[in-house]
């Protein structure tokens, strides 16, 4: 076999991506990893392709694991196709092969290598061509995969170099394998069946042997350029030998047709989340989607961001649709995580969230024009006391909003671990006021206040009265507005705070003195940076 060639050819989608910001001092250093010597052992043998096939016969099942992961760790493609081929185990998952473990300490979870993804499924490919000739001949020969999980693969969406694979390409790739095998399954079925036919066969035939498949269990991405590919595959799904079973389901700026006509192929109890963006739905656009979801039995995330959601003039018409859209989100039974980001829902939150079965532990209302009464609402809310993950950046908090937060903050205190309060045009005084609150938050991991116009006095103020949160390892801060070039406009905008510029000198001075405080309070191990991109922040399931 050569070298593991693309199963497909084609750029990625045009994502809507902030531009990378400047990057931080602040950023913990790699170390050596870990290698134990079953390790270093598996990496030589990996380096001989020739070596390594042979042993497959003779290799202890327990040693496939390891062998995979430094296959994996070295883009050894060749050998990865030949254990694949070989697997005997019923599931091959890349989430726990991959992970850090005794032999290894590294994850290679992140931004994984193209072409190991491409081998590893080119390998099944092979797998279930050699069951669909075994079957055409009659063979009874064993075979042990039955599952390959593909979750767990991070896709953080940014900085993904020609050697990884994003989510949207592992969609498209799989997708095609999906329609190639398939049709390969068919013409295998059409030559058996004619064999049966033929004028010497048997008077009785022999019952066709069990039919080999693999489930694939999956994250998919598509939009409108990879949609006419995924739909052929999902089609196909109920009788193809490489069968998707999807877990996170994202799609961006389709039509409502295109959704529900994705959605209604996914397999009712395997899909956790929906994350539906850019899509431009509307609250018309969401009547005819949402109902499509309740046989959804496991969701538990539901996102909705930039879907045009604007409830500020509502007709009479268009009343009735929100009605009808709170009481569809009230039949998700299982929901935790709900992300309405970028639509306009002022006053309207208590009519939205009201049916809503059991309590939301993730809720990001990012850019959504909030009233005081929607966070009035909130902090007295079932919601609150559960909430883990809270998002309200771009909402003004610095006005009418600033003490209903600051509520809403204290009734959430014993539970949230993940903070988003960017661009809410937090001065040092606004954070002053909101410092008791936010410092009885003693299980908080995560603090964004990029964008907010603070000090330097404001920083170290916030840095001093939040050491004592041990939990708290990541803190995403803005640039000091004593440390732009030129005098800003105050209050200064969102925008004059990204695109003012920056005196490097001054600001590196702060940042230096920022890390001295963090050492000084035995902190070390925190991060505080200005850079959105280089840290991702906290996923719901990984909370």
């Amino acid at each position: 076999m050569s070298r593991a060639e693309p199963l497909f050819a084609g750029g990625g989608p045009s994502s809507r991506r902030p531009s990378p910001a400047r990057p931080s001092p602040l950023l913990p250093r790699s170390r050596a990893a870990m290698h134990s010597l079953v390790f270093l052992c598996a990496r030589k043998l990996a380096s001989h392709h020739a070596a390594a096939r042979a042993a497959l016969d003779l290799l202890p099942r327990e040693l496939y694991a390891v062998l995979f992961k430094a296959a994996f760790l070295d883009g050894r493609t060749l050998v990865l196709h030949d254990l694949v081929r070989a697997w005997p185990f019923p599931v091959l998952s890349f989430r726990q092969l991959l992970r850090a473990c005794r032999h290894c300490d590294r994850a290679l979870l992140q931004k994984p290598s193209k072409l190991c993804v491409q081998a590893v499924l080119l390998g099944v490919v092979a797998y279930l061509d050699e069951a669909l000739q075994d079957r055409q001949h009659g063979s009874s020969k064993r075979r042990c995969l039955q599952v390959l999980d593909m979750t767990g693969l991070q896709d953080d969406g940014v900085d993904h170099g020609p050697e990884s694979m994003s989510l949207w390409s592992r969609t498209v790739t799989l997708a095609k394998a999906c329609i190639d095998l398939s049709k390969r399954q068919s013409k295998c079925v059409e030559r058996t069946s004619k064999r049966r036919k033929g004028p010497y066969s048997s008077a009785v035939a022999p019952p066709p042997p069990r039919p080999v498949s693999v489930e694939v269990r999956v994250d998919l991405f598509v939009n409108s350029t990879s949609y006419g590919v995924l739909k052929d595959a999902l089609q196909s799904n109920a009788h193809s030998a490489l069968r998707l079973k999807c877990r996170d389901f994202r799609a961006e700026e389709l039509s409502i047709a295109s959704t529900v006509g994705l959605l209604e192929f996914l397999d009712p109890g395997s899909v956790r989340q929906v994350d539906l963006r850019f899509n431009n739905l509307g609250l018309s656009g969401l009547r005819v989607v949402l109902p499509h979801m309740a046989k959804f039995t496991n969701l538990v995330s539901l996102k909705l961001p930039y879907s045009n959601i604007d409830v500020r003039r509502l007709s009479a018409g268009m009343e009735g649709s929100l009605h009808y859209f709170a009481a569809q989100l009230g039949r998700l039974s299982r929901l935790k995580e709900l992300n309405l980001g970028s639509s306009r829902l002022s006053g309207k939150l208590r009519q939205l969230l009201g049916d809503l079965q059991g309590p939301l532990e993730s809720l990001e209302l990012a850019f959504c024009y909030l009233l005081p009464s929607d966070l009035s609402y909130l902090s007295q809310s079932l919601h609150t006391p559960a909430l883990k993950k809270l998002d309200l950046s771009g909402n003004n908090l610095s006005d009418s909003l600033l003490q209903p937060f600051q509520r809403l903050l204290g009734e959430a205190s014993s539970s949230l671990l993940h903070l988003d309060i960017m661009e809410c045009r937090l001065t040092d005084a606004h954070l002053d006021a909101l410092l008791p609150a936010l410092c009885r938050c003693a299980r908080l991991r995560y603090l964004g206040v990029f964008g907010n116009p603070l000090s330097t006095r404001g920083l170290k103020t916030l840095l001093q009265r939040t050491a004592a949160l041990a939990d708290l390892r990541l803190v995403v801060y803005p640039y000091p507005v004593d440390c732009y070039a030129e005098q800003l406009p105050w209050p200064p905008s969102s925008s004059s705070l990204l695109n003012g510029s920056v005196d490097e000198e001054r600001f590196s001075r702060v940042s230096a003195e920022l890390q001295r405080m963090l050492l000084s309070s035995s902190r070390a191990g925190a991060v505080w940076t200005t850079n959105l991109c280089r840290h991702s922040t906290l996923d719901y399931f990984s909370l």
